[in-house]
């Protein structure tokens, strides 16, 4: 009888047990599922979210400029445009040979060539191109006499820039930046008045 009860404790201590154990082993696997399901959806919302990089000119400094007076309008200026290639994402964009227009009054005053190359994940990209821009191809009716009566020249800077990021070595996506940059140049100063790039 003694034996019995002692029998009867000992089969109740293993059971107790033995459900501790799977209740070990059911939390083990349950967080090791949660774990995987957390870092599957950081990998795909973070990871594979796959942008546009930005394409921008920044801030730069006059080398020349010179301009005519409001009876016979016109202007050429010098500056190093320091060109910008953003790219947020966790691979590598690899861009082609494209161009940038710099536009004034819907009229093309000057262009500078961007080479191939890439731009790493998580990282910009600068390349420092000369510039030389002419009002040689304006209309006689632009309004350039009037923007030197008021002081300041009004230019655009446009171009598309196409390529490929690539996460992980086999992910690819075709991904296009659009530059599209206004600026002010102060003519009394010589210098950058304002720069906005949408």
């Amino acid at each position: 009888m003694v034996f019995y009860r002692k029998d009867q404790e000992s089969q109740q201590l293993t059971d107790e047990e033995r459900r501790k154990k799977k209740m070990k082993w059911t939390i083990g696997i349950t967080a090791f599922i949660i774990f995987q399901v957390v870092q599957a959806l950081f990998f795909v919302l973070v990871i594979m979210k796959f942008k546009s990089p930005k394409f921008r000119v920044g801030e730069f400094d006059l080398q020349s400029l010179n301009v005519g007076t409001q009876a016979s309008p016109s202007f050429d200026m010098t500056f190093i445009a320091p060109i910008r290639i953003k790219n947020t994402n966790w691979g590598p964009f690899k861009y082609d040979a494209t161009t940038v227009n710099f536009v004034y009054g819907g009229v093309q005053v000057g262009q500078v060539a961007i080479p191939k190359s890439k731009a790493n994940f998580k990282s910009t990209k600068k390349i420092d191109a000369s510039v030389t821009l002419n009002s040689t191809n304006l209309p006689s009716d632009s309004t350039l006499a009037s923007e030197l009566n008021s002081g300041v020249i009004t230019l655009n800077s446009q171009g598309e820039l196409k390529g490929k990021v690539t996460v992980m070595f086999m992910f690819k996506k075709n991904k296009t930046s659009q530059m599209n940059c206004t600026m002010a140049i102060d003519v009394s100063t010589k210098a950058l008045k304002s720069l906005e790039c949408r």
